[in-house]
């Protein structure tokens, strides 16, 4: 009896040992958690089989996969806060990976006492390459000016006049090709000029988004090259006083910044939430590896408050911001002579040189940005969702020469040679309907009237604006496939007002065109996706290009205008693939982009000599243009909490209708850094340390004679930063950071700043960061 009972204990491992070797536990499940009315993803909603307890949370795009579960039957729990929880029963068979199980979750409108849940949405098509720049990595640019703070994110570089005015670049363009959203609203100030940056405060930011590519079906006529999305956090919805206090000091320039944010919430059920925000920056004269560049200096005081009631269907916002910035413009690019303007260009050496000082004298720029947003959203019960946003903005900017007037009455005046004043007003009503179905979008239409008043010598004239626009996007999900549909159609006029010989001139001008896209998503695999989005945008000439006729003090450039420039239309396509590994994270880019009727700013045979001395001479000329290349981040996990990055970035951009290369345009570069991470190191938390090198090539793609100057030598710079979390109690904790840039203080200049014909870039700066959240 034993002998038989030991014979059928064998046969029976014989028998079934194999087949729990060859598939233990191995079924899952997978799926994406969707808001059930708006079809929207939820990030953050917990996912369990209620049987096993097994759980995950859903990632940003609100997918979710379980793992290693045995066969039988199942019940699939979905839930997170203003969610009603969804169940959902499966059934798993040896060797199956049952269907795409997606959850739709309605929502539930519940109060939770001592609780803040908030998310942001970025209406950005998902078939289009997304970066986004948020926690740890935003905060090691707080400080920075927004375009030296988009230089963490691959693609984009920038283009500047100095080392105090940046601007950013995507895709090799700028300027009025890259729409900027402030707070959901486009940012209008005379974006048109080289050193006229983004009147923007970043420390209002909790998160700001990079979308690369032609976006003028969604965002209006002037999206050519991409968009930057500059997202407050959502107004709070927990009583009581809480915020947090940046400090940043930087070395070069003695330079400080702080900025103090509180907020908190009141009334019923917190129904009304409240922001406060400000920050002071002062700084003096920045300095190269050799030499202080004389006059750089920069001053800021700025201010935002925002304010929201919600209550059933309805929530509606207010937000209002004043940014104030002074800002010095080196003088050593202000030359009184050929020969002198000669001189430096051959030798590379500014004739102003100086020692460390805080004062900011002329040549200087003066800027005032108002804006003022209103917006309010309801969502009707039988579904769908209704957006009204109305803003104005009012830019002042006020140029000083380096001279002041002959006329000692008026040089005591001490009045800007260029005013210009921008009020804009702009409307947008949107209407994302019900879904039908699997198809989900959104309708609208959006207004936008400006004026500008100009003072002082003549470069632009006054002018009157209106533009008026059309959009619908659909977008349906089948599967592992999400497509994306989308038209707009823009009526813009614009009439300028000028005296010519003594004679008042108001030429108008009428523009119109269509924008189209066309996108789709795979899901290859749960962790890999590939995007196609195929689009147009078209771009009108703006004021600064048909009219221009002077020197641009803050450029330090004379610019010739042609009245007879037409609109530029793009026609581009974007193949991005994501991965999103346990070892390894890449996205790679791949980009071209046809522009019919390029407008750009070309340096012409010699410099021109005026009464206020001599400067470099620009024409806006058109042309048809390329732009293709790739960029690719890849992050991989070397060890436990060592992981290296790299980040190439390649541009080809060639003049079609002249078979020949275009001037200020990105060289190509590579990034890599280390960086290893401590989840605890003594007192610290999170704690960090990175060490980066960033190779900029030599433009090699410069016509002969294109420029006044060859292009720069290639440069390699180091930088080094540290870091971590102090908490101090349970609501209060510091984080501490410090970044040294040009870490081996090298002497380089960069192709694409405008003051590389007088001086050579920044030296080293450390900077030490110090943020307290209470």
């Amino acid at each position: 009896m034993l002998l038989l009972r030991i014979l059928v204990g064998l046969f029976v491992v014989w028998t079934v040992f194999p087949t729990l070797a060859q598939s233990p536990c191995q079924c899952f499940v997978k799926g994406v958690v969707l808001d059930r009315d708006s079809r929207q993803p939820i990030p953050g909603a917990t996912v369990l089989i209620k049987e096993t307890g097994q759980g995950t949370i859903t990632d940003i795009n609100g997918a979710y996969r379980l793992d290693k579960l045995c066969q039988g039957h199942y019940t699939l729990l979905s839930r997170i806060i203003g969610y009603k929880e969804v169940r959902q029963s499966i059934i798993l068979a040896h060797n199956d990976t049952a269907e795409q199980q997606d959850l739709l979750l309605p929502e539930e409108v519940i109060h939770l006492n001592n609780i803040n849940v908030t998310a942001q949405r970025t209406d950005a098509l998902n078939s289009q390459p997304i970066s986004t720049l948020e926690g740890r990595d935003l905060e090691q640019t707080r400080g920075q000016s927004l375009g030296d703070a988009l230089r963490a994110i691959n693609g984009v570089t920038t283009l500047q006049t100095g080392a105090s005015i940046t601007k950013p670049v995507i895709h090799g363009m700028h300027s009025n090709r890259v729409l900027i959203l402030n707070n959901g609203i486009r940012q209008e100030g005379q974006q048109w000029g080289s050193e006229h940056a983004p009147e923007i405060d970043p420390f209002v930011a909790s998160r700001v988004t990079v979308i690369k590519g032609a976006s003028g079906v969604r965002y209006g006529s002037d999206a050519i090259g991409g968009v930057v999305l500059v997202e407050p956090a959502p107004l709070p919805t927990q009583s009581g006083l809480h915020g947090e206090l940046n400090m940043v000091g930087f070395t070069n320039g003695r330079q400080g910044v702080a900025s103090l944010q509180t907020e908190g919430a009141f009334g019923k059920s917190n129904a009304f939430g409240w922001r406060l925000q400000g920050t002071l920056k002062r700084g003096g004269n920045l300095q190269t590896p050799s030499y202080y560049l004389a006059n750089t200096g920069l001053a800021e005081q700025n201010f935002s408050a925002a304010a929201g009631y919600r209550t059933g269907n309805w929530r509606s916002d207010v937000f209002y911001s004043r940014f104030n910035s002074k800002v010095g413009i080196f003088s050593g690019s202000h030359i009184g002579s050929l020969t002198d303007l000669q001189q430096v260009l051959e030798t590379g050496q500014p004739l102003i040189k100086t020692g460390f000082s805080y004062t900011i004298g002329r040549p200087y720029q003066q800027i005032q940005h108002d804006l003022l947003k209103w917006k309010t959203t309801f969502k009707p019960s039988a579904g769908g969702e209704w957006n009204l946003t109305l803003a104005r903005q009012f830019d002042d900017r006020m140029e000083y020469d380096l001279h002041r007037p002959r006329n000692d009455s008026l040089a005591g005046l001490n009045r800007p040679e260029l005013r210009f004043r921008l009020t804009t007003y702009t409307g947008d009503l949107a209407y994302t309907h019900k879904p039908i179905g699997k198809l989900s979008g959104t309708a609208g239409i959006s207004g936008l009237y400006q004026y500008n008043i100009m003072n002082g010598r003549p470069l632009i004239p006054n002018f009157r604006l209106y533009n008026t626009g059309l959009f619908w996007i659909e977008k349906l999900r089948t599967g592992k496939w999400e497509w994306e549909a989308g038209l707009r159609y823009d009526l813009r006029h614009m009439q300028a007002f000028r005296y010519v010989n003594g004679v008042l001139d108001q030429p108008a001008f009428v523009f119109s065109a269509g924008s189209g896209t066309l996108g789709t998503t795979y899901s290859v695999q749960e962790k890999w996706q590939l995007r196609f989005n195929a689009g147009t945008a078209w771009r009108a000439p703006n004021v600064s290009e048909l009219f221009s006729g002077g020197v641009h003090h803050g450029a330090a450039a004379y610019e010739q205008g042609d009245i007879n420039l037409r609109p530029e239309t793009a026609y581009n396509l974007n193949l991005s693939s994501d991965y999103q590994g346990k070892r390894v994270q890449a996205e790679v880019n791949v980009f071209y982009n046809y522009l019919r009727n390029y407008i750009y700013l070309k340096p012409q045979d010699a410099p021109i000599l005026t009464i206020r001395g001599a400067f470099p001479y620009f024409r806006y000329t058109q042309t048809d243009a390329i732009y293709t290349g790739v960029d690719a981040t890849v992050n991989v996990k070397l060890l436990s909490g060592l992981n290296w990055t790299t980040r190439p970035s390649y541009l080809y951009v060639q003049d079609v209708r002249q078979n020949q290369p275009i001037v200020m345009i990105p060289p190509n570069r590579w990034e890599n850094s280390l960086r290893y991470e401590l989840a605890k190191a003594g007192n610290f938390r999170d704690a960090y340390l990175s060490i980066g090198n960033r190779s900029v090539a030599r433009q090699n793609r410069v016509s002969a004679n294109s420029d006044f100057m060859a292009p720069p030598p290639a440069y390699s710079l180091w930088n080094l930063s540290a870091g971590g979390l102090l908490p101090l109690s349970e609501h209060q904790q510091l984080e501490l950071g410090v970044t040294v840039t040009n870490l081996f203080d090298v002497t380089y200049r960069d192709y694409l700043n405008r003051f590389r014909y007088f001086a050579d870039d920044l030296g080293r700066n450390l900077s030490v960061r110090v943020k307290w959240r209470f």
